[in-house]
């Protein structure tokens, strides 16, 4: 049962991560009927200003022993990547003697400087996925998901995902009608689809211009048609088996994958910019038929091209 929560706050505090964990945990909605909760907003020092990334500060009531006791430990994202010992002591305590931890976007790597995420499975926004991996090697990054909940530990994807943890948790210890009644006073979704994929732009990767760049050129204005990599080899002026290994060492994926993935992209733009159907989003991007662009959107966006359109179209 979540009773009470405690925010750990540290210089450089982004603004709206932890905006969202004041709003989800920290307002009194007693006249909806919802629990209110014993809400702690702790720095290193009580009544020591934090700085935030907004220009303002922010003034927390408690020091580090407001940790001590919580259901509930959550980390805002922070722009500090060296952090003071005595906060990582306190997260360490506060875990050994039995809180749930929660991160916010790059308040992950709060956690993994304390030594609380080795050999576990997390999520951070997808710009900092590859810096996580690199600083700390023995965590293992999903850059794909909106969060992931391992228990006793929830760490969420960048910004509005955080939003999606927050509302994951309380409904996962205070059920259906509380996570609804604070998602209505919100005004957002107790639940929404898909993950972080579909707010990632990947870009054609940069080719050497005398090997693959004219021919992934070409392919990029011809995604309606066929290709087989004997075509494509041809054009390169390569053999099969030397285009194949080329190609993977410049894009660092097979032809027919990279092909599906541009088709893809070519998809989330037109779902984005036009009123096309899906039947003709698929012919334009050389799919040939509704079924099987939605199959590959949906390994690759993580939603179905109707509901990325819901959500991004531009028109």
């Amino acid at each position: 049962m979540l009773r009470s929560v405690a925010v750990l706050v540290l210089d450089r505090l982004a603004v709206f991560e932890f905006g969202v964990l004041c709003e989800v945990f920290g307002l009194d909605r007693s006249d909806d009927g919802l629990p209110v909760l014993d809400y702690r907003v702790c720095g290193v020092e009580a009544g020591t200003p934090v700085s935030t990334s907004g220009g303002v500060q922010v003034i927390p009531a408690h020091g580090l022993d407001g940790l001590a006791g919580a259901d509930l430990v959550a980390v805002p994202a922070t722009g500090l990547r060296e952090y003071p010992e005595e906060a990582l002591q306190a997260l360490r305590d506060a875990e050994a003697a039995g809180a749930t931890l929660l991160s916010v976007c790059s308040g992950v790597f709060v956690l993994a400087a304390a030594g609380l995420l080795s050999g576990r499975r997390v999520a951070t926004h997808w710009h900092s996925a590859d810096e996580l991996r690199a600083r700390h090697p023995d965590v293992e990054v999903d850059q794909d998901v909106l969060f992931v909940d391992e228990g006793n530990l929830i760490t969420s994807a960048g910004t509005a995902a955080g939003i999606d943890a927050c509302l994951h948790l309380v409904r996962r210890e205070l059920g259906s009608a509380v996570v609804n009644g604070i998602a209505r006073r919100m005004v957002v979704p107790p639940q929404r689809e898909g993950g972080q994929r579909q707010f990632i732009d990947r870009p054609v990767p940069e080719c050497s211009a005398d090997s693959l760049g004219p021919v992934l050129d070409w392919l990029l204005g011809n995604l309606d048609v066929e290709h087989s990599v004997a075509d494509l080899a041809k054009r390169a002026a390569m053999s099969e088996r030397t285009f194949a290994r080329r190609f993977a060492a410049e894009t660092g994926t097979s032809p027919l994958r990279w092909l599906t993935r541009q088709r893809v992209l070519h998809a989330r733009r037109l779902l984005e910019d036009t009123d096309l159907s899906v039947d003709a989003v698929a012919s334009r991007c050389g799919f040939g038929s509704a079924t099987l662009l939605r199959h590959h959107f949906k390994q690759v966006v993580g939603v179905s091209p109707a509901d990325y359109r819901r959500s991004f179209h531009r028109v």
